[in-house]
């Protein structure tokens, strides 16, 4: 799998896109596989104040329910709507569906994330 280099990645298998103050995130490839088919995406609403390491929502397979965690502190400013009625287009392609949109609190709190390389080495990791 391939995991873009100008994203953040978390543990939990969230991934980041920021730019600035503003934020895209997503759940990667390798957690789309794990989960299977998914059939529901639980999202907060705009104005949601999240802390990092957070849960803001969770993504239902037809195998399991996983709760989502915010990379970084921030406030909610867009939800993916699509995904109500859509929830298949994470399995087609995890790495550019995203979730949620946020405003960083704490840029700086990006830094603690994994980078590209960093996090498909974490994954070879757990899968063995």
């Amino acid at each position: 799998m391939s995991y873009p280099a100008n994203y953040r990645y978390t543990k939990e298998h969230e991934w980041i896109d920021a730019h600035g103050n503003e934020a895209t995130v997503g759940i990667t490839e390798h957690a789309q596989s794990l989960l299977g088919d998914i059939v529901f995406v639980d999202l907060p609403k705009t104005g949601t104040e999240l802390s990092q390491k957070e849960s803001f929502g969770s993504v239902e397979s037809v195998k399991a329910v996983s709760d989502v965690y915010a990379p970084v502190s921030g406030t909610v400013t867009a939800a993916n709507e699509e995904l109500a009625n859509a929830p298949e287009k994470i399995n087609e392609d995890a790495n550019n569906t995203w979730l949620i949109k946020l405003t960083l609190k704490d840029a700086s709190e990006l830094d603690g994330l994994l980078d590209a390389a960093a996090y498909e080495a974490f994954v070879a990791e757990e899968t063995h």
